[in-house]
């Protein structure tokens, strides 16, 4: 029988920014360490993070890998891949852990053997409760990118890139070539 020890998010802001908790998320109250993922999805991870953050003015935006912890609900937060946010939220406690309580300009999973379901099941519909402006699902098998877009009247619209370029509707002047993206990941 596994016993499994519940945290108030109150405590896990706290801790949050501790080595031991760096890639551990909280769901409804109970600490989670992400898995271990593939090489090709830290290829992806890396090669995402690196283009967009040389297409960024770090004055404005911050490229976050791995590291920012975004709040869900009253008791969950979650390590995305890959996320953008506006700078000025994060420079107020630099030393801080990076948690974030609103929406993001961009969030992006990558599917993964160890967390695919969790991603689809788990992840994409907290972001898209958050209100995210864009949310991806980067599917490396497909050679694809899902996508959903956040409307003004806030429902998302649902969008599949296979090739070409992308650009984040919410990070003006930003694109992704994906030939080149997938390219990286091979």
């Amino acid at each position: 029988m596994v016993i499994q020890q519940r945290m108030d998010p109150a405590t896990y802001e706290r801790i949050a920014g501790d080595a031991a908790y760096k890639l551990t998320e909280l769901r409804d109250g109970i600490p989670t360490e992400k898995p271990v993922m593939s090489q090709r999805h830290g290829d992806l991870v890396v090669a995402i993070a690196a283009m967009l953050w040389s297409q960024t003015d770090a004055s404005r935006l911050r490229v976050r890998a791995n590291h920012a912890k975004l709040a869900i609900s009253a008791g969950s937060y979650d390590i995305p891949d890959v996320v953008v946010l506006p700078a000025p939220r994060l420079t107020a406690g630099m030393d801080g852990a990076d948690l974030d309580h609103e929406p993001a300009l961009l969030v992006v999973e990558i599917w993964s053997p160890s967390t695919g379901d969790d991603d689809q099941t788990t992840k994409i519909p907290g972001y898209l409760l958050r209100g995210d402006a864009e949310i991806w699902l980067v599917e490396p098998g497909q050679r694809a990118i899902r996508r959903w877009i956040r409307r003004d009247d806030g429902g998302y619209d649902e969008h599949v890139s296979r090739g070409g370029e992308i650009s984040p509707a919410a990070i003006p002047g930003v694109s992704l070539a994906l030939d080149a993206l997938f390219g990286a990941a091979e």
